[in-house]
């Protein structure tokens, strides 16, 4: 993808938690960590782990030239290496990288660019679910037309599909924060994973070096294990996809023959090169995108699992590409829908009269169950079908219809129909599961507080 193109599918800030700067920075800092680690037990000189952390300079280094040489290295570590060592006073040149191989460095600088990436994406999440929350409670009785298959079905509210997009955010919200907890640990197994070139003191260093880091210490070094990361990126891909249904709901509700809701307007935003009328849904349009982007990645970095022995040939390098763009384009997603559903256009009127448009029909599920407890349902499945067709054939309502009926009145007193057939009283538990989704949503919230 041309760069231009990339701006639009990330956002500032996971760009540059994500760009080569910051990679190679995150980098340097595993390697200044694994110095003063390796001086804590003895096995370098302190003075060579001061040297080697003075060196530890992001700014001291040509990144567009580093990433040059990786290209023909094969990896970015060992020009990083190399120019560190040209940085490093005499008593630490020695001593850089000790003990350590090119994947310690590279995943465990990818691990801290992933914390950084999911503790953004989290906030994200809490911006989305805020937006959500406030459109559940203010249209917690605003009746629509809820829809099956495309057509219409029975009557919900606009607040029960807020609640839900809610929910479903909280969910991903939630799997996130365990991510970060359960799945980003230190790398640092050495060459094959035994860190045979620190004796007996190698799990003594990995512990001083997680700590130094603030990552937990796993089991085994898992350079050619990828369930961590592969875990990860199913997570991302789970919550790209559920940002795309919350901007798919929002594009079809959107379109001219709907008319439900809209996006909040903005000087340039949304326009046609050719007709001007037009108010676009982009931020749903980009986050569905995003979305498609991202879940595609995802398939990449689990395709890549199956390493080879103790060092991957080609699945593991794939990697270097796919969870930056993975990240980027859930990162516009989750912005996208956050923006989306904060400043969205709600016609509480075209809601009314959608749901009107076909004469009451909507409501034959409910004229149903006023008549099974009569009829039985085999005979009520036919009244109440030949009641739907006369009023489709004649253009009245279905009350209208249903009051003509002899076996309907026979059973159902006029006010008993009419209430059976008033959309607003047949929205069942539509409150409680607002009230639900708002109570689980608090309790993700204040647990993000605490």
């Amino acid at each position: 993808m041309p760069e231009q193109y990339d701006e639009m599918f990330t956002t500032p800030e996971m760009a540059e938690i994500f760009s080569a700067r910051t990679h190679v920075r995150q980098m340097l800092r595993f390697e200044a960590a694994l110095a003063r680690a390796e001086a804590d037990v003895g096995i370098i000189p302190a003075e060579a782990a001061d040297a080697i952390a003075g060196g530890c300079q992001v700014e001291l280094f040509d990144v567009v030239a580093l990433y040059r040489e990786a290209a023909t290295a094969g990896t970015l570590a060992i020009p990083l290496v190399r120019t560190l060592s040209t940085q490093v006073s005499d008593e630490g040149r020695a001593f850089v990288h000790f003990g350590a191989t090119s994947q310690d460095t590279i995943d465990t600088a990818l691990v801290l660019q992933m914390r950084e990436g999911l503790d953004a994406l989290v906030e994200g999440l809490l911006g989305v679910c805020e937006g959500c929350a406030k459109l559940a409670k203010e249209h917690r009785s605003t009746p629509m037309a809820g829809r099956t298959l495309l057509q219409h079905a029975v009557p919900i509210t606009f607040g029960l599909k807020a609640a839900r997009w809610l929910a479903l955010t909280t969910r991903q919200l939630r799997s996130l924060r365990a991510q970060r907890r359960h799945s980003l640990t230190l790398q640092f197994g050495g060459a094959a994973g035994t860190l045979a070139s620190l004796g007996s003191a190698g799990m003594d260093v990995a512990q001083r070096l997680a700590d130094e880091l603030k990552l937990p210490l796993p089991d085994l070094p898992w350079h050619a294990e990828r369930d961590r990361i592969a875990t990860i990126a199913s997570a991302l891909g789970v919550t790209a996809g559920a940002m795309a249904k919350i901007a798919n709901d929002v594009v079809l509700l959107a379109q001219t023959d709907v008319g439900e809701v809209s996006e909040a307007t903005a000087p340039g935003k949304g326009g046609s090169s050719a007709m001007p009328q037009k108010n676009n849904p982009v931020d749903a349009m980009m986050a569905l995108a995003s979305a498609r982007l991202a879940t595609g990645t995802v398939l990449i970095i689990l395709s890549a699992m199956a390493n080879e022995h103790e060092r991957a040939v080609g699945g593991w390098q794939a990697e270097w590409a796919a969870i930056p763009n993975l990240f980027r384009c859930t990162s516009s997603a989750v912005d996208r829908v956050r923006n989306l559903v904060s400043e969205l256009q709600v016609d509480q009127d075209r809601m009314r009269q959608n749901l009107e448009r076909d004469n009451g029909l909507i409501m034959a599920e409910s004229l149903s169950a006023a008549l099974l407890p009569y009829l039985g349902r085999e005979e009520t499945e036919n009244v109440v079908r030949a009641t739907c067709k006369r009023a489709l054939a004649t253009g009245s309502t279905l009350t209208q219809s249903a009051l003509e009926e002899p076996e309907i009145i026979a059973v159902l007193s006029p006010e008993t129909i009419n209430r059976a057939l008033d959309p607003a009283a047949y929205f069942g538990s539509a409150s409680v599961m607002i009230d639900r989704a708002l109570a689980v949503y608090r309790e993700a919230q204040s647990l993000e507080n605490q």
